[in-house]
């Protein structure tokens, strides 16, 4: 059976400059290739067969460097947007896609087991799934607490929260696409919010291993950290 990929990388990368100033940065190096390159090794390890880049910001680029994927083994295409459409937007210019695809950003390293992921999804008969990652932010801040009074209660000297983000690597059916509107910039945001209305929320399967989404300055320098060790 095909398994289909789509890679967002249309975006200007604006938070990761000045990397991003010559570079789009799907093609931004860690280590000795570019994520881009990470990622598409990483969909044929895992058994994909075709993947469709959408693409915007410095598009020429980026198919100059990917070509038709023949070098990597694997079919590669390209979806232009001739505006930002965000995250979900996207999906809705690729006419053929299959019943169940993977969809990811092009700036995430990870190891997530892809082909796991996949057949989770689809034995699940998910609408959509996250793949999610419980994720620390300290606060750099004394936090104070009030009563009605403005009189302080309780104090916390820097806490650090957790939260259950998304990885921006997810799998869906192609039922979403009724949901997603033509020429729209419409983000993942707008389908999480839509599909929980409808009643059909997405599924999150939790990742414990290795996620970066490199779109800050900081994430990104760790990433290359991470690869030279």
């Amino acid at each position: 059976m095909s398994k289909r990929a789509v890679i967002l990388a249309g975006g200007k990368g604006t938070r990761l400059k000045p990397y991003t100033i010559s570079l789009p940065k799907p093609l931004v190096p860690v280590g000795e290739m570019p994520i881009l390159e990470i990622i598409i090794r990483k969909l044929v390890e895992a058994g994909f067969d075709h993947i469709t880049l959408t693409i915007n910001h410095m598009a020429e680029i980026i198919k100059a460097f990917c070509g038709d994927g023949s070098k990597w083994g694997i079919k590669i295409d390209y979806s232009l947007e001739n505006k930002p459409l965000s995250t979900m937007g996207p999906l809705k210019l690729i006419k053929d896609l299959p019943e169940n695809f993977l969809v990811m950003n092009g700036d995430v390293l990870t190891d997530l087991d892809l082909r796991e992921f996949y057949n989770f999804h689809c034995s699940q008969s998910n609408i959509f799934t996250v793949s999610g990652y419980v994720r620390e932010q300290k606060v750099d801040y004394g936090v104070l607490e009030c009563n009605a009074n403005n009189q302080l209660v309780k104090f916390i000297e820097k806490p650090t929260n957790t939260y259950q983000v998304s990885m921006g690597v997810y799998m869906a059916n192609k039922k979403i696409l009724e949901l997603i509107p033509t020429d729209t910039f419409y983000g993942f945001d707008h389908l999480m919010i839509d599909l929980i209305n409808k009643g059909n929320p997405a599924c999150v399967k939790v990742h414990d291993g290795y996620w970066l989404d490199i779109g800050r300055p900081d994430d990104y320098e760790k990433a290359c950290e991470d690869f030279v060790m």
